[in-house]
């Protein structure tokens, strides 16, 4: 298979809360950019996003921005996270200060994105929510009364070469690029796994496009060229 349909049977699906259009439309373009037939909700207020969270079926996660002008951080992230139910939620929030951090995680949020950092920290915070874990930043600082850039304690190094490319690939990563050069499904996979098959999708597209390949083929060759053992 030649392509990066063949990822999987079934689109992602994305809530996207916020009250601005213009950030709701990045944060649209930004998935459809790394995920293909992604499915995209969008909600422009709290009412408007807690009665989606609840009709919509097959929701993948929802990026939710802690600043709702229909309601206070605090209250609106509770409603949220009520009509969310068991479907992943992470804040995309411009807000720096580490306390308020550390109240959305305790609050139930599973992620934490601010809307300052690089597009592809999405990649990275998505695997790790959708496998039921917290991605948040470390406590940002600050010089001149400006935010800089944040530092993720979950985020693997930046990398340039294949060898690189694989080896900073996490753990899960990895397990997922093993089984799949093993000619497993996504399917197959997700069951040794104990994920969903969405799940992996995440994983392998994220895989693909840290080693710049489209397809199957292409992440077999440039494992290969790696001349790394996945296998322990």
């Amino acid at each position: 298979m030649s392509d990066r349909r063949s990822l999987s049977a079934d689109p992602l699906k994305f809530l996207i809360v916020d009250d601005h259009a213009l950030v709701r439309y990045g944060l649209a373009l930004a998935l459809r950019q790394r995920y293909e037939d992604v499915a995209i909700v969008e909600a422009g207020s709290l009412a408007e996003a807690t009665r989606k969270a609840r009709s919509e079926p097959g929701l993948t996660a929802i990026l939710y921005d802690l600043q709702m002008g229909d309601s206070d951080e605090h209250s609106g992230l509770s409603e949220m996270l009520e009509a969310a139910g068991e479907v992943p939620l992470i804040v995309v929030s411009g807000v720096t200060d580490g306390n308020v951090i550390a109240s959305c995680i305790r609050a139930g949020a599973r992620g934490f994105v601010h809307k300052g950092c690089e597009g592809t920290v999405l990649d990275q915070a998505l695997p790790i929510v959708l496998e039921g874990g917290i991605f948040a930043p470390a406590p940002p600082a600050a010089r001149d009364g400006r935010p800089v850039r944040i530092a993720l304690t979950s985020a693997p190094a930046s990398v340039r070469s294949e060898s690189d490319a694989v080896n900073g690939l996490t753990e899960r990563q990895r397990e997922v690029l093993r089984l799949l050069l093993e000619g497993q499904s996504n399917k197959e996979i997700a069951r040794a796994l104990g994920v969903l098959e969405g799940t992996i999708k995440v994983h392998l597209r994220t895989v693909m496009q840290r080693l710049g390949v489209r397809n199957r083929t292409q992440l077999a060759l440039a494992t290969m060229k790696a001349g790394i053992k996945l296998s322990s």
